[in-house]
């Protein structure tokens, strides 16, 4: 299966995730990480982060966000979505 993001590894537990506006939104789906997370939205507008059992929440540049591990929860683009630019530091 083909990823709907791009990864660039800055160090070995950071990296920065990008996602094209024009990826089809059935694409992002429900899923666990190996690992804990922290995110910051670094570009892109109308994306919203859901996890599990939780209404979806609208990504703003800057807001650090976590990730338990093992957590279910996924990515939603909206209508207006701009390329999304994302920095991942894992623990």
């Amino acid at each position: 299966m083909v990823k709907p993001y791009r990864d660039t590894i800055v160090s070995e537990d950071v990296f920065i995730r990008e996602f094209d506006a024009t990826l089809d939104s059935d694409e992002l789906v429900w899923h666990r990480d190996e690992k804990n997370r922290h995110f910051a939205v670094l570009d892109g507008e109308d994306w919203w982060f859901q996890e599990d059992d939780k209404m979806p929440v609208e990504l703003l540049k800057g807001k650090i966000y976590e990730i338990e591990k093992g957590e279910y929860h996924r990515l939603l683009k909206g209508t207006d979505a701009t390329d999304l630019k994302v920095k991942i530091w894992e623990e």
